[in-house]
């Protein structure tokens, strides 16, 4: 007689995530951005995304804005300011600078969420130091902070709970970022 191995289950102590936005509630946040933001750019503005999370939300923004005229540029920088924690290390390390020059154009920086405001701060600097002729910002998600941030994004999606965000690109220690809707994990 052969005996298979069966491992236990073992319970995840993780919290399970509660759905806040579905993903056709995200769709029609991304579509009205577009909406927003197409008249104030062209297309020789470079739409600069935050790696890594903001990767979801700058594919379907883009996506978008071609919907209705706008073939934008396409960059990224790759910053960090969370590790795998739930809470921001107070400060922002490059991984990857711009791929192109923006030197002379119009830049929109693309993120997830806003919470503390570093990295688009961080974001917004190094734009301006490459020469940017203008640099806006485009945010998916604010939340609620009690400090002031500066600077504040130019365009915002949806307005935030104070709770910890996973799916659509934000991410518990790199996990969760799939998930099509935005859900707490908290």
């Amino acid at each position: 007689m052969v005996r298979r191995y069966r491992p236990r289950i073992m319970a995840d102590p993780s919290p399970t995530p509660t759905v806040l936005l579905s993903e056709a509630e995200v769709a029609r946040i991304v579509a009205d951005l577009a909406q927003r933001i197409a008249p104030v750019i062209d297309d020789d503005t470079v739409a600069a995304v935050l790696l890594t999370g903001g990767l979801w939300f700058a594919a379907d923004l883009t996506r978008a804005l071609s919907r209705v005229g706008r073939n934008v540029r396409f960059d990224a920088l790759w910053l960090a300011s969370y590790g795998d924690e739930q809470t921001s290390r107070g400060r922002i390390d490059v991984y990857a600078p711009f791929q192109r020059p923006i030197a002379g154009r119009r830049v929109l920086i693309l993120d997830d969420v806003f919470d503390t405001g570093l990295s688009l701060a961080e974001a917004v600097r190094i734009a301006r130091e490459a020469g940017a002729s203008e640099v806006l910002t485009c945010v998916f998600a604010r939340k609620p902070w009690p400090k002031p941030r500066a600077p504040e994004p130019d365009f915002v999606g949806w307005e935030a709970p104070n709770r910890f965000l996973v799916g659509y690109g934000l991410d518990h220690a790199g996990t969760l970022r799939g998930l099509p809707d935005i859900c707490a994990l908290d």
